[in-house]
């Protein structure tokens, strides 16, 4: 089977969406993704503020 390919983009955007889905505890769904809770609330945190093209980049200054 090959490798998929992805990007980050496209990793917070999964990782958003399941978020959203529901069902899984933070602690979970940060461990699935293989990031810390602390960058998984910072993902949800710029997705409330700016939607899905605030995933896009890192915020400047930050």
């Amino acid at each position: 089977m090959p490798w998929t390919l992805t990007d980050v983009l496209m990793e917070r955007r999964k990782f958003v969406t399941a978020a959203l889905r529901g069902g899984e505890t933070m602690v979970d769904l940060c461990r699935r993704f293989g990031i810390s809770r602390k960058t998984g609330y910072k993902i949800l945190a710029r997705h409330e503020e700016c939607g899905m093209v605030g995933l896009a980049a890192e915020p400047q200054g930050k």
